[in-house]
């Protein structure tokens, strides 16, 4: 068991009930029951399911804490590759259980696949390891995979608060806005963006979740309607319809699209400016 799972397991035993013995052994069992169907089809899924459900608010409480930013960032440092997390962020993902879920998600979808590859199929999760600490269940071994993906996943929604950020700047800005619109073909309907052309072109490089999101927004439900029929959380739904707006802005800027009112948070305002 590697340092970074040792602190894992510890930090889980205080957790679970079942002594981590008996967990490394219905673990072996189970794993030897999904090879038999090579880690895939509907067995698996249902494993895989219950992985993420369990993995889940041990993963959000961690991050709450501070611990999994903690256990992630001396994972790196120890491997010599840079990884830092601003003192901001770390209050923000103290406080904020929407940007929380937001990352979770993401590190989740990650580290399934990775999972699946290193532990299972590649034979990386070992029952009968013998180092000093012994080996380590599948779950500690789940939210190992997690702070390996952790950094990626925490890099790019960092940079897309910063670019966010730029962007209702330049919103708040009569004159931007105006330059993004001038672009623009008014004479274009929603619609006609919404299902065809450039726009569809952007909207299918987007994950599946976030092509989903813009739909549904466009049909008019709103957050919380979406995140319930996406099982997710307003809060990454928000975070997905502003980065996908990223997308469209730099889209206009280029005069490729016109971007649907619908699609505007502050689209309201610059309405009553354009009315004034």
């Amino acid at each position: 068991m590697s340092d970074t799972h040792s602190m894992i397991a510890e930090a889980l035993d205080g957790l679970l009930t079942d002594p981590r013995p008996l967990r490394i052994q219905q673990d072996a069992a189970l794993v030897a029951d999904l090879a038999l169907g090579g880690f895939k089809g509907t067995e698996y899924e249902v494993f895989e399911d219950r992985l993420l459900r369990d993995s889940m608010p041990i993963l959000r409480g961690m991050l709450r804490s501070g611990a999994l930013i903690t256990f992630s960032v001396q994972h790196f440092e120890k491997r010599k590759i840079p990884f830092t997390v601003s003192s901001a962020n770390r209050q923000l993902l103290h406080g904020s259980d929407a940007e929380r879920d937001d990352i979770l998600v993401d590190v989740l979808m990650h580290a399934r696949k990775s999972f699946r590859q290193k532990a299972l199929v590649e034979g990386g999760w070992n029952p009968s390891f013998k180092g000093p600490k012994g080996s380590c269940c599948l779950l500690t071994y789940f939210i190992g995979r997690c702070l390996w993906d952790f950094r990626r996943v925490y890099l790019r929604w960092a940079r897309q608060r910063e670019i966010i950020a730029r962007e209702e700047a330049a919103l708040a800005d009569p004159d931007a806005f105006l330059q993004v619109l001038r672009a623009t073909p008014h004479h274009w309907e929603p619609e006609e963006i919404l299902f065809g052309g450039h726009f569809m072109d952007l909207l299918y490089t987007q994950p599946a979740e976030t092509q989903a999101v813009v739909r549904l927004t466009y049909e008019g439900y709103d957050d919380g309607e979406i995140a319930e029929r996406l099982h997710s959380t307003p809060g990454a739904v928000r975070t997905r319809r502003y980065r996908f707006r990223s997308v469209l802005y730099q889209a206009a800027r280029e005069g490729k699209i016109w971007i649907p009112r619908q699609l505007h948070v502050n689209g309201h305002r610059a309405q009553r400016r354009a009315a004034a």
